[in-house]
């Protein structure tokens, strides 16, 4: 049996998170808040508690600082059950941050990478990593140190009978190198929202840009938001729309639904389920303030999984079991 459930390799930080502001910033004006939230961010941390959180395995790779900081995005991290022993320190840098200034449906996403450009195949434990079924990336574009072995990386999760899954996520420098098309030779599952679909693609017409991507990966899935998303397996195309539900905060919803569709492709269920299954997912995210909090309050977690992902595990309601 493998370790774990899903293993992954990626960024983890603290996000700092100020509602309320208005849509546009002018320099030397000060402007406050109305609320402010500090909670686990990142992409990769996000889907990495989040899964763990609805009773898998996770081992988790990433680097870190000598820091404070640091050290309340690990435990945070650990306290959903993610095994963090594959997290590396480096004595002297920071942990990265991020600041995020949300205006209506979209945000100000402001970056301080710190370590998560440090960690490079010499410091990832390979034996850590493919003791798993599934191997998941986030954030290609931030992981600069790593980004050159990324296509060795999942060669080998291959190799060794791993399925693998990737969100891009956005490219701060806007140039979307080439490179990430020879990753694609590897990936199972291709997580992008539209945006990053026609980047991604070098098209401006999403459906275009999907016709183009679902040749090049085993499953593609489209994130559109309150539109729901979209999988293409090759010709084949579904569709999956969330519940209604009142948002809180649409932080970390992107990479909830990654983990979502991740806990139920592993599993073996069918595309449309799966889809399911991670709407699902992504709309409890948007319950509760920051990426992870909704996942966090065990009760309310459980509670709403119950009410709205009804037949999707073997026990004929949410196909998931809490952790412990």
């Amino acid at each position: 049996m493998p370790r774990f459930d899903v293993s992954v390799v990626g960024e983890r930080n603290l996000e700092l998170i100020f509602y309320g502001l208005p849509g546009k910033l002018e320099l030397e004006r000060e402007y406050l808040a109305k609320d402010f939230t500090v909670t686990l961010g990142s992409s990769s941390a996000i889907f990495a508690h989040n899964f763990a959180s609805l009773g898998n395995r996770v081992g988790f790779s990433s680097s870190m600082g000598n820091d404070p900081l640091g050290e309340i995005a690990l435990r945070a991290l650990s306290e959903s059950g993610a095994d963090v022993a594959g997290v590396r320190k480096f004595a002297g840098k920071l942990t990265g941050v991020t600041a995020i200034l949300p205006s209506g449906s979209q945000r100000y996403i402001l970056t301080y990478p710190g370590a998560m450009y440090e960690m490079t195949d010499r410091e990832l434990d390979q034996s850590f990593v493919f003791s798993a079924k599934h191997l998941h990336l986030s954030s290609y574009f931030l992981q600069k140190g790593i980004r050159p072995q990324l296509i060795h990386i999942f060669r080998k999760a291959k190799e060794a009978g791993l399925t693998t899954s990737l969100d891009t996520n956005d490219d701060p420098e806007d140039r979307w190198s080439g490179d990430i098309q020879l990753l694609l030779k590897y990936v199972d599952i291709l997580l992008p929202n539209e945006r990053e679909l026609c980047k991604l693609a070098q098209a401006k017409d999403v459906e275009q840009a999907a016709e183009s991507l679902s040749q090049k990966v085993r499953i593609l899935v489209v994130k559109r938001g309150s539109q729901g998303a979209m999988a293409r397996v090759g010709k084949e195309k579904y569709m999956g729309f969330p519940p209604i539900v009142d948002v809180v905060d649409p932080v970390g919803a992107g990479d909830t639904f990654d983990a979502g569709f991740v806990h139920q492709f592993i599993r073996g269920a069918k595309i449309e389920d799966c889809l399911k299954f991670a709407n699902c997912a992504g709309a409890l995210s948007v319950t509760r303030a920051g990426g992870t909090e909704a996942f966090r309050d065990a009760s309310h977690r459980e509670a709403f999984l119950r009410k709205h992902a009804v037949g999707l595990g073997p026990s004929g309601s949410s196909g998931f079991k809490p952790p412990g």
